[in-house]
């Protein structure tokens, strides 16, 4: 009978805890924040079927900071190098690191682009 105590208030514990993170939002908790601002960084390649090595990336919402912007880019270019080509290394075409190349913000976007060098 004791045993029987500790358990129904263990189960609506247990209960209780699971029933509570259903209503909780993870839009911006799993995301990367630069800058202090969640960015959505798009890479893909220019050209897939000539040379899948190029390739361009968005950052969406530029405009909320440069300077999260151009780390959103940075981090997205190299996580599209090391999981194509398995390297860091990009030949930017315009660098998202260096600050005296002026970004250029389109309808709140920032576009960059660079080549994986294996």
């Amino acid at each position: 009978m004791k045993t029987y105590r500790l358990a129904v208030p263990a189960a609506c514990l247990a209960a209780l805890a699971l029933v509570s993170a259903c209503g909780t939002s993870t839009t911006n908790k799993n995301r990367e924040l630069y800058d202090g601002v969640p960015f959505k960084a798009k890479a893909k390649p220019v050209d897939k079927k000539t040379d899948p090595a190029v390739f361009q990336i968005d950052i969406k919402g530029a405009e909320r900071s440069v300077k999260g912007a151009r780390e959103a880019a940075a981090h997205g270019g190299t996580k599209y190098c090391v999981t194509t080509y398995g390297s860091s290394d990009i030949d930017w075409a315009n660098d998202p690191r260096n600050e005296e190349i002026p970004l250029t913000i389109t309808d709140g976007r920032a576009v960059f682009q660079g080549t994986c060098t294996p």
